[in-house]
Protein backbone atom coordinates (compact mmCIF):
# COMPACT_ATOMS: atom_id res chain seq x y z
CA UNK A 1 0.00 0.00 0.00
CA UNK A 2 1.50 3.15 -0.93
CA UNK A 3 1.68 6.42 1.50
CA UNK A 4 0.11 9.70 1.06
CA UNK A 5 3.75 11.27 0.03
CA UNK A 6 3.91 8.39 -2.82
CA UNK A 7 0.64 9.07 -3.79
CA UNK A 8 1.03 13.12 -3.94
CA UNK A 9 4.70 11.95 -5.68
CA UNK A 10 2.81 10.75 -9.32
CA UNK A 11 1.50 14.55 -9.69
CA UNK A 12 4.63 16.32 -8.37
CA UNK A 13 5.17 17.19 -11.98
CA UNK A 14 1.97 18.18 -13.27
CA UNK A 15 1.52 20.86 -10.43
CA UNK A 16 -0.42 18.49 -8.31
CA UNK A 17 -3.07 18.17 -10.50
CA UNK A 18 -5.65 15.30 -9.25
CA UNK A 19 -9.26 14.55 -9.88
CA UNK A 20 -11.42 14.75 -6.36
CA UNK A 21 -14.49 12.71 -6.74
CA UNK A 22 -17.50 13.50 -4.01
CA UNK A 23 -21.27 12.72 -3.60
CA UNK A 24 -23.99 14.70 -4.94
CA UNK A 25 -27.15 15.08 -3.17
CA UNK A 26 -28.75 12.68 -5.91
CA UNK A 27 -26.21 10.28 -4.79
CA UNK A 28 -24.06 10.54 -7.73
CA UNK A 29 -20.39 11.09 -8.27
CA UNK A 30 -19.32 14.26 -8.85
CA UNK A 31 -15.32 14.46 -9.80
CA UNK A 32 -13.83 18.04 -10.56
CA UNK A 33 -9.75 18.43 -11.19
CA UNK A 34 -8.02 20.48 -8.82
CA UNK A 35 -4.84 21.20 -7.81
CA UNK A 36 -3.70 19.33 -4.36
CA UNK A 37 -0.95 19.66 -1.91
CA UNK A 38 0.32 17.47 0.80
CA UNK A 39 0.91 19.84 3.94
CA UNK A 40 1.06 19.75 8.21
CA UNK A 41 -2.52 19.64 9.13
CA UNK A 42 -2.93 23.07 11.38
CA UNK A 43 -4.58 21.67 14.32
CA UNK A 44 -3.28 17.85 14.19
CA UNK A 45 -0.03 17.86 13.18
CA UNK A 46 -0.34 14.94 11.10
CA UNK A 47 0.07 15.03 6.95
CA UNK A 48 -3.16 15.90 5.18
CA UNK A 49 -4.18 17.01 1.83
CA UNK A 50 -4.98 20.13 0.92
CA UNK A 51 -6.95 21.69 -1.64
CA UNK A 52 -8.65 25.39 -2.61
CA UNK A 53 -12.26 25.46 -3.64
CA UNK A 54 -15.68 27.80 -4.02
CA UNK A 55 -19.21 27.29 -5.41
CA UNK A 56 -22.55 26.78 -3.34
CA UNK A 57 -23.12 23.63 -4.64
CA UNK A 58 -19.62 22.20 -4.37
CA UNK A 59 -19.24 23.50 -0.80
CA UNK A 60 -23.30 22.03 0.11
CA UNK A 61 -22.09 18.67 -1.13
CA UNK A 62 -19.07 18.50 0.85
CA UNK A 63 -20.81 19.76 3.91
CA UNK A 64 -23.49 17.37 3.69
CA UNK A 65 -21.53 13.80 2.63
CA UNK A 66 -17.74 14.74 3.08
CA UNK A 67 -16.51 11.50 2.37
CA UNK A 68 -14.16 11.68 -1.08
CA UNK A 69 -11.39 10.32 -3.19
CA UNK A 70 -8.24 12.16 -4.80
CA UNK A 71 -6.98 10.39 -7.79
CA UNK A 72 -3.46 11.09 -8.84
CA UNK A 73 -2.13 10.01 -12.03
CA UNK A 74 1.12 9.32 -14.01
CA UNK A 75 0.70 7.68 -17.53
CA UNK A 76 -1.18 4.81 -16.48
CA UNK A 77 0.22 4.45 -12.76
CA UNK A 78 -2.27 5.82 -10.52
CA UNK A 79 -3.14 6.25 -6.74
CA UNK A 80 -6.02 7.09 -4.91
CA UNK A 81 -6.35 8.59 -1.63
CA UNK A 82 -9.89 8.37 0.81
CA UNK A 83 -10.66 10.45 3.57
CA UNK A 84 -13.23 12.53 4.82
CA UNK A 85 -13.29 16.91 3.72
CA UNK A 86 -12.71 19.10 6.67
CA UNK A 87 -13.87 22.62 5.61
CA UNK A 88 -11.81 25.72 6.60
CA UNK A 89 -13.66 29.13 5.36
CA UNK A 90 -15.42 32.38 5.77
CA UNK A 91 -18.36 30.30 6.20
CA UNK A 92 -16.86 26.84 7.61
CA UNK A 93 -14.66 27.97 10.71
CA UNK A 94 -13.04 25.73 12.86
CA UNK A 95 -11.93 26.46 16.26
CA UNK A 96 -8.46 25.84 15.99
CA UNK A 97 -8.11 29.03 13.59
CA UNK A 98 -7.87 31.64 15.05
CA UNK A 99 -8.75 34.87 12.96
CA UNK A 100 -9.23 35.44 9.02
CA UNK A 101 -4.92 36.25 9.00
CA UNK A 102 -4.76 32.46 9.70
CA UNK A 103 -7.02 31.63 6.95
CA UNK A 104 -5.23 34.16 5.29
CA UNK A 105 -1.77 31.92 5.69
CA UNK A 106 -3.50 28.82 5.40
CA UNK A 107 -5.11 29.34 2.09
CA UNK A 108 -1.29 30.15 0.63
CA UNK A 109 0.06 26.94 2.14
CA UNK A 110 -2.17 24.61 0.29
CA UNK A 111 -1.87 27.03 -2.66
CA UNK A 112 2.05 26.20 -2.36
CA UNK A 113 2.14 22.61 -1.21
CA UNK A 114 0.01 21.86 -4.53
CA UNK A 115 3.36 23.49 -6.56
CA UNK A 116 1.56 27.06 -7.17
CA UNK A 117 3.56 30.25 -6.86
CA UNK A 118 1.81 33.80 -7.57
CA UNK A 119 3.85 37.18 -8.84
CA UNK A 120 1.91 39.09 -6.28
CA UNK A 121 0.40 37.68 -3.16
CA UNK A 122 -1.34 41.00 -2.23
CA UNK A 123 -3.70 40.05 -5.25
CA UNK A 124 -4.31 36.39 -4.36
CA UNK A 125 -5.19 37.09 -0.85
CA UNK A 126 -7.65 40.12 -2.39
CA UNK A 127 -9.03 37.61 -4.68
CA UNK A 128 -9.63 34.07 -2.15
CA UNK A 129 -11.02 36.73 0.53
CA UNK A 130 -13.52 38.13 -2.36
CA UNK A 131 -14.53 34.55 -3.68
CA UNK A 132 -14.73 33.30 -0.21
CA UNK A 133 -12.42 30.38 -1.08
CA UNK A 134 -12.18 27.39 1.19
CA UNK A 135 -9.64 24.97 2.14
CA UNK A 136 -10.01 21.43 2.24
CA UNK A 137 -8.55 19.35 4.29
CA UNK A 138 -8.38 15.67 3.90
CA UNK A 139 -7.16 13.11 6.50
CA UNK A 140 -6.42 9.83 4.53
CA UNK A 141 -8.11 6.73 5.65
CA UNK A 142 -7.24 4.62 2.76
CA UNK A 143 -4.46 4.98 0.32
CA UNK A 144 -4.34 2.22 -2.75
CA UNK A 145 -2.55 1.96 -6.10
CA UNK A 146 -2.52 -0.12 -9.57
CA UNK A 147 1.31 -0.72 -8.31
Amino acid sequence: MPTLEEAFALAADDSGLAVVSSVRADATVQASLVNVGVLTHPATGQPALGFVTYGKVKLANLRARPQLAVTFRKGWQWATVEGTAELVGPDDPQGWLADTEQLRLLLREVFTAAGGTHDDWDEYDRVMAEQRRTVVLIAPTRVYSNG
